[in-house]
């Protein structure tokens, strides 16, 4: 750990020149009298670094006293700031480390190629889930990235859209990718693929497993979306659609006798037959519903019953005219 916080006060110390120990101890989150020692220990190692005292003093190196990073073309220097994640780092537990290697990096180019860096990281921000991301955590990506890093099997209990919904996995971790602002894991055998947020229970049971040698997560998630598009609204919904309602990519296929419904006197509008591709449960759920009473799901009967077990829920939620806590 204090090595560590060693060579931060000197990267820090090169990359904005003078700094106080007040500013060292905040920038570290120690003390200023850890500052203090920390200073004497890397004046004892031979690391040139002087301190001023008065108002405007601090500590600073020794002027031109600096490493480099040799190799780096402007381009490449500015892809590595780029590429800085630090939504998904942190989600890993690993903010603090990317924070220490960016720092580490921009302390050791030099200054024409610092700019560039800079003004990179001035202008571009990524911010990778998507407007209507719902939000949903994944309480066990921790644990399941640190399986993936040590091989170690897990036991979950995973929620689907098809029935049976809860299913019991053993899960040998391949790798984790982030697509769209949602955590999945490559699990073998197989492999295939799962996401991080759709895991209810989670068990390390302590068993090691055999990472293939010849998998390439890249070239697997290539693969995978790949195929993921060429399934993309393989499936199929067949529903009855109100008189005027209408849905992308429905392809009428007749009318149904009208539904039982509140309607204007003397009209009996007959209800349109339709097949709907369906690219998963939930964005069907959500695309039908939105719908109200203006449509009825037939099948898939997974689907139906999916709808049905949404609907109840609502109107248990909403059949009491009071809500918790109301006046």
């Amino acid at each position: 750990m204090r090595s560590s916080r060693l060579v931060s006060i000197l990267l820090l110390l090169q990359t904005r020149g003078r700094m106080t120990a007040a500013q060292l101890a905040e920038e570290l989150e120690v003390s200023v009298r850890t500052v203090y020692r920390d200073v004497e220990a890397l004046g004892a190692a031979g690391v040139p670094l002087y301190g001023d005292a008065g108002h405007a003093g601090g500590y600073r190196l020794l002027d031109g006293w600096r490493t480099r990073l040799t190799g780096l073309t402007t381009g490449e220097a500015e892809a590595l700031f780029l590429a800085g994640a630090p939504g998904p780092a942190a989600d890993l537990g690993l903010g603090p480390v990317l924070a220490a290697a960016q720092l580490k990096v921009r302390a050791a180019l030099p200054p024409e190629l610092r700019a560039h860096a800079d003004r990179i990281s001035g202008r571009f921000h990524l911010d990778a889930p998507g407007w209507y991301a719902d939000g949903e955590e994944a309480p066990y990506l921790l644990a399941v990235a640190d399986a993936v890093w040590n091989s170690r099997v897990l036991h979950v209990r995973y929620r689907r859209w098809a029935e049976p919904t809860d299913v019991d996995r053993r899960l040998e971790p391949y790798g984790l990718v982030l697509k769209a602002g949602r955590w999945y894991v490559v699990a073998g055998p197989g492999p295939r693929t799962f996401r991080v947020d759709q895991i209810l229970e989670l068990a390390v049971p302590g068993a090691e497993f055999t990472r293939p040698d010849d998998f390439d997560l890249a070239a697997y998630w290539t693969a995978y979306q790949r195929d993921f598009h060429d399934r993309l609204f393989s499936a199929e919904a067949l529903v009855r659609l109100a008189p005027g309602v209408t849905l992308p990519r429905a392809e009428p296929v007749g009318t149904t006798a009208a539904l039982p419904r509140a309607t204007p006197a003397g009209t009996a509008d007959a209800w349109t037959l339709a097949r709907v591709p369906v690219e998963s449960a939930d964005r069907a759920v959500a695309e039908f519903l939105r719908l109200g009473t203006d449509i009825e799901v037939l099948g898939p009967p997974e689907l139906r019953e999916r709808i049905a077990r949404t609907v109840a829920e609502l109107a248990e939620r909403y059949g009491n005219a009071e809500p918790d806590g109301g006046h």
